[in-house]
């Protein structure tokens, strides 16, 4: 039976959904927290997820389980192997799951990327090096990049 912890951010509010079989959603909201409720199997994702608002860590081990295809799996496994602080264009994830003409094919399956932030989908960026669409909005993906590297990300992007 999936349940739902629900915590604040400087992002938002964030609900993160699971059991004890991993976590199948994290989403973020512009709504209110009206109480933060965090059952025993999502103890250790929220302290995870805490630790990289922090700056205290900048990989996640807790277990993931999220539905989809093959293909969209396959292509989050990809989005997993992007390092803190890294990015990729989206054109170059396509290759790296070679096939550079899926790249419309690769960037629907990251735009349904429902692990937010532990699956990295805000680290693929357009070709020319640009913010390019953004689920949880430009300005999210925007303060993520500059949070995993301040110093390199804070004058590339402009909203």
């Amino acid at each position: 039976m999936s349940e739902s912890a629900v915590i604040s951010c400087p992002l938002g509010t964030v609900v993160i959904q699971g059991d004890s079989q991993g976590v199948s959603a994290i989403m973020v909201s512009d709504g209110k927290l009206e109480q933060e409720v965090i059952p025993d199997s999502l103890i250790h994702a929220v302290q995870e997820l805490r630790e990289y608002f922090d700056g205290i860590r900048n990989h996640f081990t807790f277990k993931l389980n999220p539905p989809g295809t093959e293909f969209q799996k396959k292509v989050w496994n990809a989005l997993l192997e992007i390092s803190y602080g890294h990015t990729i264009s989206y054109h170059e994830l396509a290759k790296k799951l070679g096939d550079v003409k899926a790249i419309r094919a690769v960037a629907a399956a990251n735009g349904k990327n429902p692990l937010w932030i532990v699956v990295p989908c805000h680290r693929v960026i357009g070709s020319d090096g640009s913010l390019t669409g953004y689920a949880g909005g430009l300005w999210r993906k925007k303060w993520l990049l500059e949070h995993e590297n301040p110093s390199a990300q804070q004058s590339l992007f402009e909203i």
